[in-house]
């Protein structure tokens, strides 16, 4: 019988993804390990292996097309097994559990399925939303039915033809003649719900009604820009998932701001010592020294150890309990085309500085060319995040959950500063404490970030 190969679930927030690239083609002999196809997630790009040996058949999953987790995107057939082509039932996909479907995938023998009523799913899979004969997610069922949306004129981008909210919001905002019917108009909508509308004064399409509520969807933007004067680039995952965690935290973490200056005069020359000591190791590209220091990787370090001396504030908020962390994991967020993501030096506190600076390379690195595990930007207790190498002198980032904290670090620069009434040049940099104020307040914050100066300003502390 054939084995179903699956999309997994890479990704702890992952409910869709896209297949980026197949290394097989239809028919192709394929064994097992091989590499089948890469996957785009949000955050990173993974290889998936064959589960099987066999003739790789029945290939419906489309490269650079969202596709549900768990949803099948192939067969291996055994080299001696008849082929049969594989149908999924009409309205039904193939899926698998997300529990335990990320690693592979399991035996699927096709078989006649008997006709199910409109009005209930098959068993054992989850319930799918119906208008006739169109499949639509519940929550896009929803939407048109308080839009007055006939979901049979909306053109589904869901895996069969599926109508997504993604496809609702398109026909909202821009929809076409002939193919999105509003029906707004007095009686029964598709639905079968009964409404009676409103006059509507006719709005000019360049221009958006004189006090319009604020603007929602695409059109409602670009109506505001002349015809012509744009390019529309579509969204990725990873823009999508960024966008939407953002909005979240934003509107649902309470954010307060602690800022203070540190002098970097004797940690800069410290770190001059420190790369100067540094062995050499040989490479392919010839000798070079086994490690070289960035500020950023003092800073990682301190914040860590910080963490660690003010415990109360290395801390996870959840509505049950306060998560109290044993060890201080910092994430640090690498810029990578397209956005960001903030991979995570585990138990910081305890590591040398020079094993900081190289898992940091290491880290950014494959960030950039999206070849991070799941398990390495996922979760940590903290975060930094520096401007610094772009001459920013002072911000506040945002809070990542479950972090409770994020130090955001400007760029250091000589200042006046004033010492024992005297005027002297000193080396400054300005950082930014953003906290969650459920579980750091504002003197636990302000504890913290003394620490964290207290360290800077005295760098011996972070040898030891």
């Amino acid at each position: 019988m054939p084995t179903e190969v699956i999309l997994p679930k890479v990704d702890m927030d992952m409910a869709t993804g896209q297949i980026s690239r197949w290394f097989a083609e239809e028919g192709a002999h394929v064994k097992k390990g091989d590499v089948l196809f890469e996957i785009e997630t949000d955050k990173a790009a993974m290889e998936i292996d064959a589960p099987a040996s066999g003739v790789l058949r029945d290939v419906t999953g489309k490269e650079g097309v969202d596709i549900a987790v768990g949803a099948a995107v192939a067969w291996i057939y055994a080299e001696d097994e008849s082929y049969a082509p594989i149908s999924p039932p009409e309205g039904e996909m193939s899926r698998k559990s997300t529990e335990g479907g990320a690693s592979g995938g399991t035996a699927l023998e096709p078989r006649p399925v008997e006709p199910t009523p409109p009005d209930r799913p098959l068993a054992g899979h989850p319930p799918l939303e119906r208008e006739g004969r169109t499949r639509a997610t519940p929550l896009a069922r929803r939407l048109a039915r308080e839009a007055g949306i006939a979901l049979s004129n909306v053109s589904g981008t869901g895996p069969y033809g599926r109508v997504m909210k993604a496809d609702i919001d398109a026909a909202l905002s821009s929809p076409l003649e002939g193919e999105v019917s509003a029906k707004r108009t007095e009686g029964v909508l598709s639905e079968g719900t009964s409404f009676a509308p409103s006059p509507v004064e006719p709005t000019p399409p360049d221009r958006p009604a004189a006090g319009h509520p604020p603007l929602k969807g695409e059109g409602d933007v670009l109506r505001l820009f002349e015809e012509g004067s744009y390019d529309l680039v579509p969204h990725d995952n990873m823009r999508k998932t960024i966008a939407r965690r953002l909005v979240e935290a934003k509107t649902t973490i309470p954010h307060f701001y602690l800022t203070l200056d540190c002098e970097l005069d004797a940690l800069l020359a410290l770190r001059t010592q420190i790369n100067a000591a540094a062995s050499v190791k040989k490479t392919d590209k010839g000798d070079a020294p086994a490690y070289k220091l960035s500020v950023n990787d003092m800073v990682i370090k301190a914040m860590a150890m910080a963490l660690k001396a003010v415990p109360d504030a290395n801390a996870s908020w959840t509505e049950s309990a306060m998560v109290k962390h044993k060890h201080a994991d910092v994430g640090v967020a690498v810029s990578i085309p397209g956005g960001l993501i903030t991979p995570i030096i585990r138990h910081a506190d305890e590591k040398t500085l020079s094993t900081i600076s190289n898992e940091m390379k290491d880290l950014a690195s494959r960030a950039r060319s999206r070849k991070l595990k799941p398990e390495e930007y996922q979760g940590g207790t903290t975060a930094v995040s520096n401007l610094g190498m772009f001459g920013i002198k002072d911000f506040a980032a945002v809070i990542n959950p479950p972090h409770a904290t994020i130090l955001a670090v400007g760029a250091g620069e000589e200042r006046a500063v004033v010492k024992n009434g005297e005027i002297k040049i000193a080396t400054v940099m300005s950082v930014t404490l953003s906290t969650d104020h459920r579980a750091v307040d504002g003197a636990l914050g302000a504890e913290l970030l003394v620490a964290f100066k207290r360290l800077i300003e005295n760098p011996m502390g972070l040898l030891v």
